[in-house]
């Protein structure tokens, strides 16, 4: 053999050797990655992951499709993802619904995202916001928790659905206040503050970008936010720890995961793509638009996060006897 031929025969050898899988694993990505979301457009999951995925698009070199499949809780697009093909470029965008409170809710479900979903990283965290309408005199959380319990039973709060983040919240805050109210849930967080707005049901707790015109407009008081922090868009108002019920804690967050199996290097790819992408001031600022700090949680951590939520939300799903229509 040709002294030049026999050289570049060996210098190829050891990428020859290798599975053709982890050669498709250094080259990933080379063609658009889906992004599927469980919940329809226009909500603060969809808004999380469009800004994310914009940003990552730059990083990766492809394009990253964000696609809407609600349905079912978040089941249909969550079941979607763990049944795709592990190879980085069908991922979810995941929240604690689907991830850690359907399965107390639905007990028939056919997958457990712990088990068939590989958590890559956290990209922020929502707390929500409670707020008062016409119906309710209360101007702070004391007098609004007073109020609720002197109504002995009949004192109802909104929600945007049943086992949603917004219910469980406020059904958290009344069961650590040994208060019992009326869970009146609506098709989502517009139709629920149409009717606090209009004085027919007291109080809700949602989400910042849902109910912060109507705060703006004096139309809605907010009492208490319900993350660990204040948030910067509404800085005078106190957590609900702070004003009321020390400990408590609730929030609405957003995930990536992958399908069980997606090769390690993909995932750390995947991972560093997304750090970037939270670091940089233009993410950060639509995030905190959307009343979301973004976060710096990888997979693993994020896996031992789902696990402590699972059982915090399971407590109180039983306790309260919370089921899905």
């Amino acid at each position: 053999m040709h002294r030049r031929s026999l050289l570049q025969a060996l210098a190829a050898a050891p990428f020859a050797s290798l599975p053709l899988a982890a050669q498709a694993d250094e080259a990933w990505p080379t063609r658009p990655i889906r992004l599927l979301v469980a919940y329809a457009p226009g909500g603060g999951t969809d808004n999380v992951a469009r800004v994310v995925a914009a940003r990552l698009q730059a990083v990766l070199g492809q394009a990253v499709v964000v696609e809407n499949k609600p349905g079912a809780g978040g089941n249909l697009a969550t079941d979607q993802v763990a049944g795709a093909k592990p190879d980085g470029y069908t991922l979810l965008v995941g929240n604690q619904g689907p991830m850690t409170v359907n399965q107390s809710l639905f007990p028939n479900m056919r997958f457990d995202p712990l088990q068939t979903l590989d958590p890559v990283a956290l990209l922020a965290d929502a707390p929500l916001v409670a707020v008062a309408g016409p119906g309710s005199q209360a101007r702070d959380l004391t007098a609004l928790l007073a109020e609720a319990k002197a109504a002995k039973g009949a004192f109802a709060y909104a929600s945007a659905s049943n086992g949603s983040a917004s219910h469980l919240a406020a059904a958290l805050m009344f069961q650590m206040a040994g208060i019992e109210a009326e869970h009146l849930p609506f098709r989502g967080a517009g139709p629920a503050l149409n009717d606090v707005v209009a004085g027919h049901i007291p109080f809700m707790i949602t989400t910042l970008p849902s109910v912060v015109a109507l705060i703006q407009g004096e139309l809605v008081r907010p009492l208490a936010v319900t993350g660990e922090h204040r948030i910067a868009a509404l800085p005078e108002v106190p957590t609900v720890a702070e004003a009321a019920l020390p400990g408590y804690r609730a929030s609405a967050w957003y995930g990536i995961l992958a399908p069980r199996g997606t090769p390690a290097p993909i995932r750390a790819r995947l991972e560093a793509a997304i750090a970037d992408s939270l670091t940089t001031e233009e993410v950060a600022r639509r995030l905190r638009e959307e009343g979301a700090e973004p976060s710096r949680m990888g997979g693993t951590a994020l896996g031992r996060f789902m696990g402590e939520e699972r059982l915090r939300w399971a407590r109180l799903v039983s306790d309260a006897r919370i089921a899905v229509d």
